[in-house]
């Protein structure tokens, strides 16, 4: 409690100024500076949430450099806004928050520590707050001085409004064991349970007994936990990879275990269940039907048939889609070209196309919240060229306000607009991908950058993305290839992943690149590659593969080596799902860039953060190392205290910077 009193701010009228960004300006020119700032600078809305009657809303924004900010304004009292609460700890975010009532707030902490080992350690923390910054109190279970070990979760919300009763929810608890040398007290459970806890004073009852082998619990509308997923782990303590699913007839205690689930006469591939439905009696799974993630859905009353109730035979599902403070399930989303949402629920639909044609450049629809009867909903129009803009939809009066702008200090900046391509790999497969050009051009010889998105278990989706667009506003063509070895086109384009199958990947990479040199797009003299995480290390590893083709690279966060990425995941309980990742065999070595460092013909610029859990440090500073001693051109940054994700405007801001002037250097202009 007591560091999240320090995070105690002030309440006060809210403004948003470019200048409250302030940064030390590295010698380019103010231009430029101005640029990064804009585009560096992290959302000034990154989470927000309406309120049960729909009359106040709550919003974390960023502050300046690592910090966030809650924001409460009541709508109803016509007030200004106020900042309730202040967060500067470089090693912690607050990543939500969610009225539990009208006048009370539960938030979640995310945050990273470092064992006495060394060892990166994630960890979330639960605290309430009353919407005027007052009577701060933990959620989280307090930790015993006698712990065998740290406990990491601090719990999440299950059900809001329990029993319809305002302020009471289900929250997970994780309970570790005591050690129990010299005392009769020491508390003998471990596992991962359900508390029913009460908002205003923090009392907590147990709801559901601690199972040392539960990782999630799901409720259904009516606040009764239904759904149960326990995970296998050997006698070492790592997981399996092995999950066995669970559920319970409406007012039983008793578990009971999902067999085989037959979909169109065959048993269900990889059936995961994500939601339950009380009014229909049947839970909502993900299965794979024909290569492809669809939603299925379960009658509880005769568990063993799955009925198909969306699946497509090009993309798979990526999302349900669910609304209000019950998370009714009300469509899904999946994205071909551009994402888009199937609802279910007509008058959604119908509101959704609506808002999409009456509002400017067509943009993506979101339904981020809703008032307790859904009278009221928030709503983020966003698009290639717009970060996001909130609005507050009043159904009764089939009216639209506008709120807030997800990034203030970026509207009304010149944006490139984001088109999907597809272009020939070496083998003639055709590739997906998105190219973005700067306003006005004539999209012929421009300076270029082919960035790979991250994963490699992910891709990119039509929309905004502020790296993009700060590179398209220095005047580069941006390119990026949904290589095979991406999710969201099947099982077949994901294959054996990036890694076991980076040839595969790295060679679409590579062909992205000339593509944009046979179109005409990039001079072939100022063609570069950047990516982040699994981006970066396609980037370094296209080097290897083809080092006259790229005159530059920057790598964030990157995987240098694969037996590094092994051996970091052995401290994790996740090892073994890393060993089949990766597998064994030639394709380790050959694979990874830190070990071909002499292979290298283009400048390099590598940037990392100190706390990054998804790829250790050593990464880059032994790939930065590998390079100058082979003489290479190398460039590396490093961030203390920030984690994967590099959360802080400052340092964001300094690092565009810092691309920006090592591609000019690259370039020789």
């Amino acid at each position: 409690m007591k560091s999240i009193r320090k995070m105690l701010g002030y309440a006060g009228a809210f403004t948003v100024a470019v200048s409250a960004f302030e940064l030390p300006l590295v010698a380019q020119d103010a231009d430029a500076a101005e640029v990064a700032k804009r585009y560096g600078a992290r959302a000034s809305v990154l989470d927000i949430s309406l309120s049960p009657s729909g009359t106040k809303i709550a919003w974390i924004g960023a502050g300046p450099g690592h910090g966030e900010i809650i924001h409460v304004v009541d709508l109803a009292a016509g007030g200004g806004v106020q900042q309730i609460l202040t967060n500067s700890e470089p090693s912690g975010d607050l990543a939500w928050c969610r009225w539990a009532t009208d006048e009370r707030l539960v938030c979640n902490l995310y945050g990273m520590n470092k064992s006495d080992l060394g060892v990166l350690l994630p960890y979330t923390r639960m605290f309430a707050i009353d919407y005027d910054g007052t009577n701060i109190q933990s959620l989280s279970e307090r930790e015993s001085s006698r712990a065998i070990w740290s406990s990491q979760h601090g719990g999440d919300v299950v059900a809001f409004d329990v029993e319809n009763e305002p302020g009471l929810i289900l929250m997970t608890q994780s309970y570790v064991k005591d050690r129990s040398t010299g005392t009769r007290l020491a508390n003998e459970k471990v596992g991962l349970g359900i508390n029913r806890v009460d908002v205003s004073n923090g009392r907590k009852r147990v709801e559901e007994r601690p199972d040392d082998r539960a990782v999630s619990y799901i409720a259904d509308e009516t606040g009764q936990v239904r759904l149960k997923t326990r995970a296998e782990y050997d006698a070492s303590g790592v997981l399996s990879g092995d999950y066995y699913h669970f559920f319970r007839d409406e007012g039983s205690n008793k578990w009971r275990q999902f067999g085989d689930v037959m979909v169109d006469g065959e048993p269900a591939e990889k059936f995961f269940p994500v939601a339950v439905d009380a009014s229909g009696n049947r839970a909502f799974a993900i299965v794979k039907k024909d290569g492809f993630d669809a939603l299925i859905e379960v009658s509880l009353n005769n568990p063993t048939v799955g009925k198909i109730v969306f699946a497509r035979d090009d993309v798979d599902v990526d999302a349900l889609i669910a609304i209000g403070r019950q998370r009714r399930v009300v469509g899904v989303a999946y994205a071909t070209e551009k994402r888009a949402i199937a609802y279910f629920d007509e008058e959604l639909a119908a509101l959704s196309a609506k808002l999409e044609q009456a509002l400017p450049d067509q943009p993506l629809i979101d339904i981020v919240g809703a008032s307790q009867d859904e009278s009221k909903l928030l709503v983020v129009a966003s698009s290639d060229t717009n970060p996001g803009t909130v609005y507050l939809y009043d159904k009764s009066k089939g009216q639209l306000e506008q709120l807030l702008a997800v990034r203030n200090y970026l509207v009304d900046q010149p944006m490139g607009p984001m088109k999907p391509v597809t272009f020939p790999a070496n083998d003639g497969t055709e590739i997906p991908g998105y190219l973005t050009l700067p306003p006005d051009s004539d999209g012929q010889n421009l300076p270029a950058i082919v960035s790979p998105h991250g994963g490699p278990g992910a891709r990119d989706v039509w929309g905004f993305d502020w790296i993009v667009q700060y590179l398209v506003a220095r005047g580069y063509a941006v390119l990026q290839p949904n290589f095979r070895g991406s999710f969201g086109y099947g099982e077949a384009w994901f294959g054996k992943n990036g890694y076991q199958a980076w040839d595969v990947a790295i060679g679409d990479v590579n062909d992205a690149g000339r593509w944009l040199v046979s179109e005409g797009i990039a001079d072939p003299d100022k063609l570069a590659i950047a990516g982040w995480s699994y981006g970066g290390y396609a980037a370094l590893q296209s080097q290897v593969v083809a080092p006259d083709l790229y005159k530059a690279v920057v790598a964030i966060a990157p995987v240098t080596d694969l037996e590094y990425l092994r051996s970091d995941a052995r401290a994790y309980t996740s090892s073994r799902l890393r060993d089949e990742q990766l597998g064994e065999g030639p394709h380790i070595g050959a694979g990874s860039p830190r070990r071909h460092a002499e292979k290298f013909s283009a400048p390099v610029a590598l940037f990392h953060a100190t706390h990054d859990v998804n790829v250790e440090v050593r990464h880059s500073r032994e790939m930065a190392e590998a390079l100058k001693e082979a003489g290479k051109q190398v460039s590396y940054s490093e961030f203390d205290d920030l984690q994967h994700n590099i959360a802080d405007s400052d340092v964001r801001a300094e690092m565009l910077m810092e691309i920006d002037k090592f591609l000019v250097q690259a370039f020789g202009t």
